[in-house]
């Protein structure tokens, strides 16, 4: 297939690029600038200029396409509401140019918007209420009524690999910058991972087999207890742990409290079991304890 991705050159989305042409797929990959697309060009892949606030280019896209991956997100925290917004618009652009084609449109979103289920979150879970800034799956949602074949894949809140600009070296700079790591509580709180190269295989699987409507989640690792993340961290920096009581997390972790303090442990068996998805790279905790992540 011929298969249009945004954020092609990010984090995940470049990792989808390759997974895709590897396993013999064309690729238009959304490059906002001329070195992106000079980026996209060296790995042989079509540049199409534009950017999600473009939806002339978006659409086009999506229109010379056989199918649309949606990796791309603005991760400017400051303007986390406006860019949640901002995405919601893109998927509906995208989905408009595909109405009635029954096209594969896969949108991106996260276990986290389940966080707060008291149990471990598992695909058929559904965002519930207006609580949650991120509406990509409500954007799927009404996509689909297009006779557009919306699916949705879930990453987990640390997806992790080489190159990773995530939640994890958020962790690492507040550390350095504190002299501590640290955790709220006794970190018994909870987060999901993948390496983001499973992540790749897992969008490819799901353009090549996936149904509509369905929702996958990117989860290689149910539950990593975030205090165990913090070990890692103090163990490379030479620091030691420290346990933060609520008010102690606001001061020392500002906006990313409620990240740090999030418990979601989420399951992938019917991801797996649908679609033959099984992850072999290494685990948050092992690959955090390479140098790549304390020399960025």
């Amino acid at each position: 297939m011929r298969v249009f991705v945004t954020g092609a050159t990010g984090f995940v989305g470049s990792a989808v690029v390759q997974e895709l042409l590897s396993y013999g797929h064309q690729v238009l990959g959304l490059a906002r600038s001329a070195q992106a697309a000079e980026q996209l060009g060296k790995v042989g892949v079509e540049a199409l200029r534009g950017d999600l606030a473009d939806h002339q280019s978006l659409k086009a896209g999506a229109e010379r396409c056989d199918a649309t991956i949606h990796t791309g997100f603005n991760h400017d925290f400051s303007r986390f509401a406006e860019n949640c917004e901002l995405d919601r618009q893109a998927i509906l652009a995208m989905g408009e140019a595909m109405a009635g084609s029954h096209k594969p449109f896969i949108v991106t979103s996260g276990t986290g918007v389940l966080g707060g289920l008291a149990r471990t979150a598992v695909e058929t879970d559904r965002v519930l209420g207006s609580n949650v800034p991120r509406r990509s799956e409500q954007a799927a949602a009404e996509v689909a009524k297009l006779g557009v074949k919306t699916m949705v894949v879930r990453l987990a809140p640390s997806t992790h690999g080489e190159g990773d600009h995530g939640f994890v070296p958020l962790l690492i700079h507040f550390a350095r910058q504190h002299g501590a790591a640290a955790c709220v509580g006794e970190g018994v709180n909870r987060w999901n991972a993948v390496h983001r190269l499973d992540a790749a295989a897992l969008y490819r699987l799901a353009l090549e087999k996936g149904e509509a409507g369905a929702h996958y989640h990117a989860v290689a690792e149910e539950a990593v207890p975030f205090v165990e993340i913090a070990k890692v961290i103090a163990r490379r920096l030479g620091l030691g742990v420290k346990h933060l009581t609520g008010e102690e997390a606001a001061a020392y972790f500002g906006w990313f409290s409620h990240f740090a303090g999030l418990d979601i442990a989420a399951s992938s068996a019917l991801t797996r079991q649908l679609l033959g998805w099984q992850p072999t790279r290494p685990g948050l905790l092992a690959d955090l304890d390479n140098p790549y992540y304390f020399t960025q």
